[in-house]
């Protein structure tokens, strides 16, 4: 009997999404809540699971398509049996192959744009998990561009699928490995003695110039879409300080291991300054406010939209009553949402909501930036990398670690000098993080 997989439910406001891999193959074989594809959404991405176990016999949909809640996108026998993934051979395949082998046909790992490549076999004979080699379009493109072989790469994302990271690092290895030097020196020699012309040629032509066309994601184009609407729609201001980072590195330094004892997780500098952001905005609350029409609303509570980076661009899940939870408890859920990040796990309530959004592009190395507000918050504060400079304490010039911080604000409902007071509250906590514990 045929059931039909449906799309399910994907948060509140989302009513359609866009089929943007499939998992499983018709003829495979799925277990029940087994994800057989892969869907893309306004705001997040989300696996699509078999209702029970079986056969997909059937894609009603194909790649790129956009499905409704409730469409029915394949159908799953659950009398079936699974099909051989390969093709069987003609029998003239077959014949060629047996004169070249005669153990049998011969083996090509060559990977193509329109299949999977085999996992090797594990010492003890085994092949590895089909779920490693399972690639998405992004994924297979990197590893045809850079020539690796995905089979012996680990991968890190969820259910050990390869992610685009993955591949990109293995190259980066690959090139330094004596084999990898070793055929690029051969390459260079043969290329050496082919560049000696016995006679003058003609010029010779530039190197390929290529192009590739790929279509934006659903969730690009709604996060092209919104910051595009905030830059329309509000007046955009950006204010700067710098903040000496040595107070918060000591106190780390000084009770990391303890920390992580205790609470089982690391103390990172995000639960400081989110703890910094809920002092200031007692101070400010407009910071903290949203436009709704021609009406403030203020709120007595921080829900802190975190920037997250995950493999299909920038997401902003929320910690919510940041301002009455402590840095253990604001240190767990942003770990946990980094984690859900990376494996494409988040869901819509994941990233409902927000008061303030706290932007870390020192992660990446960023010196300085003006953060684009996340609408209908009115604020956004951006973090940057720590490097020490000279600066001048009590008439001397030494050297601290410093970092700069941005708040970019909504001029319409924050004045300036509302957002300067929120930005040197938060440089006065993060340097003298005392101010936290007795709520000055």
């Amino acid at each position: 009997m045929a059931t039909d997989v449906e799309v399910p439910a994907l948060g509140e406001s989302i009513t359609e999404g866009t089929l943007a891999q499939w998992l499983k193959k018709p003829g495979e074989a799925v277990a029940a809540d087994e994800p057989i594809a892969s869907l893309e959404t306004d705001k997040v991405s989300v696996e699509v699971p078999s209702p029970i176990a079986g056969v997909l016999t059937e894609q009603l949909v194909q790649e790129g398509d956009t499905v409704a809640v409730g469409a029915a996108i394949a159908r799953i026998d659950e009398q079936g049996s699974a099909a051989a993934s390969v093709p069987s051979a003609t029998p003239a395949q077959a014949a060629a192959a047996t004169s070249t082998n005669p153990t049998g046909p011969a083996e090509t790992p060559a990977l193509r744009e329109d299949a999977e490549p085999t996992p090797p076999a594990s010492p003890d004979g085994a092949r590895q998990d089909a779920s490693v080699t399972t690639l998405s379009p992004a994924v297979r493109r990197a590893v045809l561009e850079h020539h690796v072989d995905p089979t012996r790469i680990r991968g890190t994302g969820k259910d050990g699928r390869l992610t685009k990271d993955d591949v990109l690092a293995a190259a980066e290895a690959q090139k330094g490995s004596p084999a990898q030097a070793g055929a690029q020196a051969e390459a260079k020699a043969s290329d050496a003695t082919q560049a000696k012309p016995a006679a003058p040629g003609p010029r010779p032509s530039p190197g390929n110039r290529n192009e590739e066309r790929v279509k934006m994601s659903r969730l690009r184009q709604t996060i092209a879409r919104r910051l595009k609407d905030a830059q329309n729609t509000a007046a955009l201001l950006t204010t700067f300080n710098d903040v000496d980072m040595t107070a918060v590195i000591d106190a780390r330094a000084r009770y990391k291991d303890l920390f992580e004892k205790k609470h089982g997780i690391r103390l990172g500098f995000m639960g400081f300054f989110v703890k910094a952001v809920a002092l200031a905005a007692k101070d400010v609350p407009s910071v903290n406010a949203s436009l709704e029409g021609d009406e403030i609303v203020y709120h007595d509570y921080l829900d802190v939209s975190v920037a997250v980076s995950a493999p299909k661009g920038l997401v902003v899940p929320v910690v919510r009553d940041a301002d009455s939870m402590s840095f253990a408890e604001i240190e767990k859920a942003i770990a946990a949402y980094g984690k859900k990040a990376k494996e494409g796990a988040l869901t819509a309530d994941d990233m409902a909501g927000g008061t303030f959004t706290i932007s870390n592009g020192g992660v990446f190395g960023s010196l300085l930036s003006t953060p684009i507000i996340n609408p209908p918050q009115s604020a956004v504060l951006g973090m940057h990398r720590i490097e020490e400079r000279p600066v001048a304490r009590d008439g001397q010039v030494v050297i601290r670690p410093m970092m700069y911080l941005a708040l970019s604000y909504d001029h319409r409902l924050i004045d300036g000098r509302e957002a300067v007071t929120f930005l040197v509250r938060v440089k006065e906590a993060i340097e003298d993080p005392t101010r936290l514990l007795i709520d000055l």
